[in-house]
């Protein structure tokens, strides 16, 4: 039997996140402005050739599933990536030196403009204008401006992701990444969930700091990044 987390976006999709799916039980996604993340139960051909006639052409899909998928002729493919997914299994996260002292606050619509500019710069993956609706949203100010942030993304059975991890060039490698992270698993955790989290494989940095916050790798996920009328590029991952 297949783990939730194998096909988190169906998952999520059929699931908690239900009510931001604005496709059905047989394909499943969000809305253009929230995340460009597609799921279907499986990825077989004639599940593809149904899918296809029932999309926007000019939409630019992510999918992030455990198997290989081999994607039909008619999708363009832009870019194929790897990530680990990563499972909290430690013990609970106090705050530490390690993690940061700083105050975080809660982000909302205001914040919307601050928080494209940080992830443009930064890369922690699509993050929309209305990605914020995902909720649980925070981050960290440094004279009056935005330097680091965090929040929630899919929501699978019992698990909660804690996505857009970044923190400003002018402010990385001091801590504010794992203040962010270790502070949103403690939230995620007093809620009675289990945080989890993606990570591009060759981000050994995060891994080292994921790990240390007590998260562990608990599967490596292929990432497609397609469409059926390629315009653009999405920002890539780190």
């Amino acid at each position: 039997m297949s783990h939730p987390l194998d096909n988190p976006i169906y998952n999520a999709l059929t699931g908690r996140d239900a009510p931001k799916n604005i496709g059905n039980q047989k394909v499943a996604f969000f809305s253009e402005e929230i995340a460009p993340f597609l799921g279907m139960p499986n990825w077989k051909p004639e599940y593809q050739e149904e899918v296809y006639h029932q999309i926007s052409k000019d939409r630019r899909w992510i999918l992030l599933i455990k198997d290989q998928v081999q994607l039909l002729k008619h999708w363009e493919i832009e870019r194929t990536f790897t990530i680990y997914q990563m499972v909290w299994q430690g013990e609970f996260p106090k705050a530490t030196v390690e993690t940061g002292t700083s105050q975080i606050i809660p982000l909302d619509l205001n914040n919307v403009d601050e928080m494209l500019s940080l992830t443009e710069l930064t890369r922690p993956g699509p993050f929309m204008k209305r990605t914020i609706e995902f909720g649980n949203y925070h981050g960290i100010f440094e004279l009056g401006r935005l330097i680091a942030m965090g929040g929630e993304r899919m929501h699978v059975k019992e698990y909660t992701e804690i996505s857009a991890i970044c923190a400003h060039p002018d402010y990385q490698g001091l801590g504010y990444g794992a203040q962010i992270t270790g502070y949103l698993t403690r939230m995620v955790i007093a809620q009675g969930r289990i945080p989890f989290l993606h990570v591009l494989i060759e981000n050994e940095r995060a891994i080292k700091t994921y790990q240390r916050l007590g998260f562990e790798i608990r599967e490596a996920l292929n990432g497609y990044v397609f469409s059926a009328d390629i315009q653009s590029s999405f920002p890539p991952f780190h």
